[in-house]
């Protein structure tokens, strides 16, 4: 039985196959996210690599910001419970999730079995997302997947202090004017992502262990400033792009098997 899960962000849209609701089968992401060609690359460059199509699929679920504009899925879910999913799976000691995406900041408590007992959203305001990561990397003219060599350059952290995105722009800008190095400024930036993300940690309260998820976790120069704010180990998910679509599949087996009990 091969269940499909697909995750249709602001920034990237991600699939996951999965057989028998244990084994993936084919997992990627495409850099383009809700309202864009991504949703349909995604389609193509899955099938391409599986040799699989979405009519080989008993179940497909949808999550993210574009779930709804997906007529193949049968189902829907929020992002929120599709990241619970798929981490536990992954990580089945993870009792805190962290997930920084294209446009929102979530913090996930989970229970024992994975069950979510809370979550906090930050999705007023870019600020601390993976938008303002690409706002400072166009400002400092460093790529986003060179900023975390950057910042383990640093020394001396610069204070990006500004809770909004057009703000902290502005600072940066001022930092770089006094010749302030790009290193400690990256350092700085990537504090300021910690410190959005670990308040909401705090909210739920934070337990071992402690899971980032989401594109920025790809950055390691994030991950490590989010481990220092918290004071906590930090675990980085085996491929933090995909926890939601992995979740999806997850769920979407487990919808079939459901389906099926009940026929």
């Amino acid at each position: 039985m091969y269940t499909m899960g697909i995750d249709v962000g602001s920034a990237s849209s991600k699939a996951v196959i999965l057989r028998d609701g244990r084994e993936v089968v084919a997992a990627l992401a495409v850099q383009a996210g809700t309202g864009s060609s991504g949703p349909g690359r995604v389609l193509e460059a899955i099938a391409a690599e599986s040799g699989l199509t979405t009519k080989d699929m008993s179940f497909i679920l949808a999550t993210g910001y574009g779930r709804t504009a997906l007529p193949m899925a049968d189902k829907q879910m929020s992002e929120i419970t599709c990241h619970a999913k798929g981490v536990f799976f992954e990580e089945p000691a993870a009792r805190t999730i962290i997930d920084i995406g294209g446009q929102d900041v979530k913090a996930i408590a989970l229970d024992d079995r994975g069950g979510i007992r809370q979550f906090y959203m930050n999705d007023k305001c870019a600020a601390g997302t993976g938008r303002f990561l690409e706002v400072m990397s166009r400002v400092l003219e460093v790529p986003l997947e060179e900023m975390g060599q950057y910042h383990f350059r640093s020394k001396t952290p610069a204070q990006v202090s500004s809770t909004c995105t057009v703000f902290a722009e502005s600072e940066v800008i001022s930092l770089l004017s006094r010749g302030t190095a790009k290193e400690d400024i990256i350092a700085g930036v990537h504090f300021s992502v910690a410190a959005k993300a670990c308040a909401l940690a705090q909210r739920v309260g934070v337990r071992r262990e402690v899971v980032l998820c989401g594109g920025a976790a790809k950055n390691g120069g994030v991950a490590d400033a989010i481990e220092k704010e918290l004071g906590e180990p930090l675990v980085v998910a085996r491929n933090p792009q995909l926890t939601g679509a992995l979740g999806a599949a997850l769920l979407a087996y487990e919808e079939m098997k459901r389906k099926e009990r009940s026929a």
